[in-house]
């Protein structure tokens, strides 16, 4: 008779089930918590290295601690510290809000650790995500042939383009692509990634609207030809960054298959706002494109990381990135099977059209719909209000969610530069206030200040409070200059 087997202990890495819920728990009550007293909160937390290093600083410890402290420790010394950027009044840069929802799907896509790079080991998200696709694949007016894949971002989005778009034209020697001058800057990164030099990305001008110039683009595309260089790929913009811009992607569309260009169009952001009918005017066009880059994360209300490529040819996103190493011999499936690590740069990736598909179907379409079409009416909104006041100046046409302005004092004579160091302190002082958080750009090289409505919590009272503290800090500086 054999002796009895002793119990395998635990590893020390383990938590038993009552622990787990018990630290569950506290984590979920501490960010509903943090959700329902947002707007109490500052819009923005800063603090220098030289301040944050003392409070997280020191060496691993070689035995565990209480979770409890641990997480006590984050949410006193690092989370603090950052952007609300989902605060009613954090208008800086592009702002994300997350819903609920999004949250749960991240946090169970986390928990069932899933890798989703091939369908072998994960067929339902990989089935999921597949009908995500399809969803925006409808949205954008793509064949069915269309496709795409999920990816951390904007700027992995707009580097599987610029791939794609090299890889179908034959890998060109001398390639040049062409972008406006309100194009993201992970654009220009992208083409350095994939070997094509800063000199070879052409920023072409823009029209008062901030739209790309067609003549303009005509012409630099015909001095590259007659240099003997290999146009590639024109970047458009639905809804650029700095100020909203929509370029005129019908136009482009057709230049492109005139030049034999690949057409790609940057919507990271913007592109989400086809879902409201009186909107998608504005983005005729987008469906001609070769590719499209968007970005939940951002106007469809999920967490970072979730971004997305859009391509009307599955099998050119395929063709440029598939690679089947002996190690992943069982993976291949057939071609009914998708391996979404066929179409990016990632093998390893997580499930992310989980969140994207719980928050769709727990909320329903008509609320997104009806979020973006509330933040472009703060925006437009907005920017009736500036042009009325006697202290603020539109510096560009509104578009989408976005407005740029700055102060201008009603008395005494102000430079450029005076005016520019005026607006900077506004800003770092509203900023600084936590009343709300802006931030800046240069508009034909005037400085501006920006706002970005985007966040479904935002009200117009939030963004009226905003331009009347602008106005306010703005005035009280102004007079204490005269005075002095």
């Amino acid at each position: 008779m054999s002796e009895p087997k002793e119990p395998t202990p635990p590893s020390p890495l383990e938590m038993d089930s009552d622990e787990m819920r018990r630290i569950g728990y506290l984590v979920v009550d501490r960010i509903v918590e943090r959700w329902a007293t947002l707007g109490e909160d500052r819009a923005w937390g800063f603090g220098t290295r030289k301040e944050l290093e003392p409070l997280v600083d020191g060496s691993p410890p070689e035995e565990g601690r209480d979770p409890e402290k641990v997480l006590e420790g984050v949410l006193e010394n690092t989370l603090p510290y950052a952007g609300r950027i989902d605060h009613p009044r954090f208008f800086a840069f592009i702002p994300s809000s997350p819903t609920w929802p999004s949250v749960m799907g991240d946090l169970l896509a986390t928990g069932f650790n899933v890798f989703e790079g091939t369908w072998l080991e994960s067929a339902g998200p990989s089935q999921l995500e597949l009908v995500v696709i399809y969803w925006f694949r409808e949205w954008l007016g793509f064949p069915e042939e269309g496709g795409g894949l999920f990816t951390s971002g904007g700027s992995a989005a707009n580097l599987c383009a610029l791939v794609a778009a090299r890889e179908a034209a034959g890998n060109p020697s001398d390639p040049t692509i062409y972008v406006s001058d309100q194009g993201h800057s992970s654009l220009e990164r992208a083409a350095r990634i994939i070997g094509i030099p800063q000199e070879h990305v052409r920023k072409v001008p823009t029209d008062p609207f901030f739209r790309m110039d067609m003549d303009q683009l005509a012409e630099v595309v015909g001095r590259d030809r007659d240099l003997g260089m290999s146009p590639l790929c024109l970047c458009g913009n639905a809804g650029a960054t700095n100020t909203g811009a929509v370029d005129p992607l019908d136009a482009m569309a057709s230049f492109a298959e005139e030049e034999g260009l690949w057409f790609h169009v940057d919507g990271a952001y913007g592109g989400f706002a086809i879902l409201v009918p009186g909107e998608r005017v504005t983005f005729r066009g987008l469906e001609r494109a070769d590719s499209v880059t968007l970005d939940p994360h951002k106007w469809l209300f999920q967490p970072y990381e979730t971004g997305c490529l859009m391509v009307r040819e599955t099998r050119i996103l395929e063709d440029a990135f598939r690679i089947l190493p002996e190690y992943l011999q069982d993976a291949e499936l057939g071609k009914e099977q998708v391996n979404f690590a066929d179409r990016g740069l990632q093998l390893s990736r997580g499930f992310r059209a989980l969140k994207v598909w719980m928050s769709i179907q727990t909320l329903g379409l008509r609320a997104f719909r009806e979020a973006i079409a509330t933040a472009i009416a703060h925006a437009r909104r907005a920017a009736e209000y500036i042009a009325a006041s006697p202290h603020l100046e539109l510096t560009g046409p509104p578009s989408l969610g976005m407005v740029c302005f700055r102060f201008i004092p009603t008395k005494g004579s102000w430079g450029e530069e005076e005016l520019e160091k005026l607006n900077r302190s506004i800003q770092d002082q509203v900023n600084e206030s936590g009343v709300a958080m802006m931030s800046s750009t240069r508009l034909r090289g005037v400085f501006s200040l920006r706002v970005a409505v985007l966040n479904f919590r935002s009200t117009w009272e939030d963004v009226h409070t905003t331009l009347q503290e602008v106005e306010r800090v703005g005035q009280a500086r102004a007079t204490g200059r005269a005075e002095s």
